[in-house]
């Protein structure tokens, strides 16, 4: 399941635009419930901006049209290899969207340390039509390549706009104390301090190291409620949710990620926008403006960002063209409602002949959520974190029918297998790390999602 032949000929950068059908504008929480209770909520894929300049765009698939699912690691018996998929994908044209997730990187760099997750490493569904959405513009289209079916669509979703709003679904409520933390804060603490030991001896430079916490319910859980609450309490630019069908049944994301991990554009420009650096906010305006004003001075965040930047200008440097790297923002401060990052923007023009999936191989996993260097830092994570990560610290992204290509790093996400929900979070560990204030820092991450939730 999942195995496809790699695509070994030269990639072109350029495919045939979509065909784009206008449609009156409609808020996404309101279509996508329409379209949910119409169609079902399985298989259904949305990548959710939060309108603001990196957030301005959604795109929504749902029923789609064939499924790409690898599970397992290399040596399992039945493993698909996550990579072919995709460029068996990226050759047929098409859009595409789904999750991979960080266990993949046992197909780029094959190692004992990596864990086997219980949910799909690939799941990815091709959609004709998608859903378009510009929030700054408050505009919606259409986007396929099947003339019948996108006039079809838009009747439903014209009929849809007119209709009155729905009551957002109030999925069951999870109370703090119904989780259980695989990690508690002080086993954390006591991580950090193993981390900076290997940093002292030179083992590696730094290191993301993560803790979760899960709950069991009663019945099925709604997903797309529970992300319509996420949404509502955690809003950001590379947020969405995707609810698997068929071979993943019962299997979803819910992201409320402020990280995009890759974006290609159609004639090969490549962005990364790695996050190391984090303050809470406060609804006290100077006190926010002092966690701010901590966070852009500290030594220590900078210092831990900077070198996630040298790492990813090294891994787009094995795809992109010689000269051709940029890093045209440095540490800079970005807020949302709940924290504040400190974020950096690198980018390339991919050499001709490579595409996308030449790309996700050449950077995966992503270095702000593993370390430097990132195949030692893998290593040594795998021995302190109790529980495989699976789709968390990998990617929700979208593949179009032209060659672009966006995607985030599943940061501030749930996941959910069956009747289970997951929730990780991370902290970046270097030499001057303090275990106790790591450990502080990686609960008020987790805290507003499990509020969320609750």
């Amino acid at each position: 399941m999942g195995r496809s032949k790699a695509i070994d000929q030269a990639k072109p950068l350029t495919k045939p635009s979509p065909i784009r059908r206008p449609l009156p504008w409609c808020e996404p929480a309101h279509l996508v419930q329409q379209l949910g209770h119409h169609f079902g909520a399985e298989g259904l894929v949305w990548l959710d901006g939060d309108g603001s300049g990196l957030g301005r765009w959604s795109r929504i698939g749902i029923q789609p049209l064939e499924q790409q699912v690898c599970r397992g690691l290399p040596g399992t018996p039945g493993a698909g290899d996550p990579f072919a998929a995709l460029a068996a994908i990226e050759a047929s044209g098409g859009q595409w969207m789904g999750w991979l997730a960080y266990e993949a990187g046992a197909w780029v760099e094959p190692a004992p340390h990596w864990a086997d997750s219980d949910m799909a490493v690939l799941w990815a569904a091709r959609f004709d039509p998608i859903v378009v959405l510009d929030h700054q513009s408050q505009t919606l289209w259409l986007e396929g390549s099947t003339p019948q079916r996108l006039e079809e669509m838009a009747g439903l979703i014209t009929a849809m706009a007119a209709t009155p709003g729905r009551a957002t679904p109030r999925a069951g409520a999870i109370p703090l104390d119904a989780w259980t933390w695989h990690t508690s804060a002080s086993q954390f603490a006591e991580q950090v301090a193993q981390i900076r030991h290997w940093i002292d001896q030179g083992d590696v430079f730094q290191a993301n190291l993560t803790a979760c916490c899960e709950t069991t319910i009663a019945g099925h859980p709604d997903a797309l409620g529970l992300y319509l609450r996420l949404r509502h309490t955690c809003p950001a630019p590379f947020g969405g949710l995707a609810i698997a069908a068929g071979a993943a049944q019962g299997e979803a994301v819910l992201s409320s990620s402020p990280e995009r991990f890759l974006k290609v554009d159609n004639q090969g420009l490549v962005e990364t926008r790695p996050i190391k650096g984090t303050r809470p906010r406060h609804q006290d305006p100077q006190a926010d403006a002092a966690e701010a004003a901590q966070l852009i001075t500290s030594p220590k965040d900078r210092a831990e960002n900077v070198m996630i930047v040298d790492l990813l200008r090294n891994d787009l440097g094995r795809v992109c063209q010689s000269g051709s790297i940029q890093v045209p923002q440095l540490v800079g401060l970005e807020s949302y409602r709940q924290v504040h990052h400190l974020t950096s923007v690198v980018e390339g023009m991919l050499q001709p002949g490579q595409g996308v999936v030449d790309l996700l191989r050449a950077t995966w996993p992503g270095g702000s959520i593993t370390g430097a260097p990132k195949i030692r830092a893998c290593q040594r994570l795998a021995e302190l974190e109790p529980v495989a990560r699976g789709p968390y610290c990998g990617s929700l992204f979208w593949l179009g029918a032209d060659g672009s290509f966006d995607s985030n790093i599943l940061i501030r996400s749930v996941l959910i297998k069956e009747r289970r929900l997951r929730v990780h979070a991370g902290c970046g560990i270097v030499t001057d790390s303090d275990p106790a204030a790591e450990a502080e820092e990686m609960g008020w991450k987790l805290q507003p999602l499990l509020e969320a939730l609750e």
